[in-house]
């Protein structure tokens, strides 16, 4: 091996560790949301704890069942992303394989890549469609303030 070979096979690395970075922004940020979502949904559910007004209390709980809704979307975001990690680590991998045993592994790092990129379009759509979801949940807060309690 020769030390373009080397050089070669860093250079076709350098798209998988690319990947790597971006993906890794994404699940931090994910991560972060749903740090978020957990810390609305248990101030929701402290609050429901003393409500009596079944109309409220209704409001209250379509409030809670949207914020599960949203760390659902969250938990399969970060499978897509965390998916997305092992690929674009195998293409890495299969790269120098395959360049140091002669090209035998044929395809598999365009294979490995490919699902790697679509698991990171994904998350990325169902990023997106979180935030629709997010969006929702403050409109719908916003648009229906919590009646005002009375004091005994």
């Amino acid at each position: 091996m020769y030390v373009t070979d080397t050089h070669a096979v860093l250079a076709a690395m350098l798209a998988p560790a690319f990947f790597l970075t971006a993906t890794a922004s994404l699940l931090l940020s994910a991560n972060n949301r749903l740090a978020r979502i957990i810390d609305r949904a248990r101030t929701l559910l402290r609050e429901l704890t003393q409500i009596e007004d079944d109309a409220e209390r209704a409001l209250y709980e379509k409030r809670i069942a949207l914020q599960r809704l949203r760390s659902l979307t969250i938990l399969r975001v970060g499978q897509l992303l965390y998916t997305a990690i092992s690929f674009f680590v195998g293409t890495s991998l299969a790269v120098a394989v395959d360049t140091f045993t002669d090209h035998r592994l044929g395809s598999l790092p365009l294979w490995l890549a490919s699902f790697g990129v679509i698991a990171m379009l994904a998350a990325s759509l169902m990023l997106a469609r979180e935030s629709t979801l997010a969006v929702t949940a403050i409109n719908e807060e916003m648009d229906h303030r919590p009646m005002q309690r009375r004091a005994g």
